[in-house]
């Protein structure tokens, strides 16, 4: 899907730069799969969403709250991304 005619054309139509990397380097997609499966397991998994606005609300409390802001990364340093940024 991330090559799709509709993708590539939105990406050049906002001068953006596409990340695809070589077809089979795992390591590309790690950062990302690690990002879903923290969301998965901390807000999607918690509960049942009655609605799609419900359950936006969730992940932007989620990511600004406690990813952004509570979660010591070891790549950073065991800082937060927040403190990490100050810094």
């Amino acid at each position: 899907q991330f090559r799709s005619r509709k993708f590539v054309h939105a990406i050049n139509r906002h001068a953006l730069a596409g990340s695809m990397g070589r077809v089979g380097a795992a390591g590309d997609n790690a950062a990302m799969e690690s990002f879903f499966a923290l969301l998965q397991k901390n807000v999607l998994n918690r509960q049942s969403w009655t609605t799609r606005e419900e359950l936006r609300v969730a992940i932007v409390k989620w990511i600004e709250r406690t990813y952004h802001r509570r979660r010591r990364q070891d790549r950073l340093g065991r800082l937060t991304p927040i403190e990490f940024e100050t810094i």
